[in-house]
């Protein structure tokens, strides 16, 4: 298989239920041959998009920081995938920035086709993603290349670790093993 893998763990807690899910997928995506990088965002600066658009024509963004250095890996990858916790029935704040901040990719030509999201949440309800993956895929249809591959969601989780033998894990590491 030999794709490169980049997963993003967006919440800032330790062993979040989230971050669990972006594990599992990423021993599937290993277990299957591919090269699979997790990158947490907790303890990353990233400062908010201005708006200014340089990066248009730069193809970086002016600020220097972690969410450049993310985003650069982020186009190089074959598979994107992004774990996050639902919060107010929408992305982390910290994801939302960060996908904010892949604004320089969206000119140039970016290798990612195949894109993953993976939630966790506190509401059980399947209907609970719904709002999550329109707004996700607000980001997902401005790059016409790509495609939100699947997602797995891991509902009635709340404290930290609650996710232990939930389902979702076993989703998450096969839809790892079948990029």
């Amino acid at each position: 298989m030999d794709k490169r893998v980049v997963i993003i763990s967006a919440s800032l807690r330790n062993d979040s239920n989230s971050k669990q899910l972006a594990e599992a997928f990423a021993k599937g995506a290993a277990a299957a041959g591919n090269e699979t990088e997790v990158i947490s965002l907790a303890g990353k600066r990233m400062g908010f998009c201005t708006g200014c658009l340089s990066c248009q024509k730069t193809f970086r963004c002016y600020m220097q920081d972690d969410a450049a250095v993310i985003a650069e890996k982020i186009k190089n990858a074959d598979v994107v995938v992004f774990a996050t916790p639902i919060y107010y029935y929408g992305i982390s704040g910290q994801l939302k920035t960060l996908l904010d901040r892949c604004n320089p990719i969206f000119p140039q030509e970016y290798r990612f086709r195949d894109v993953y999201l993976l939630m966790a949440a506190a509401d059980d309800n399947p209907h609970t993603t719904d709002k999550v993956i329109t707004g996700f895929t607000g980001w997902t249809d401005c790059f016409p290349r790509c495609r939100l591959a699947g997602t797995v969601f891991a509902g009635g989780v709340t404290a930290p670790g609650d996710i232990r033998n939930h389902k979702a894990l076993r989703e998450a590491f096969e839809e790892g093993v079948h990029i």
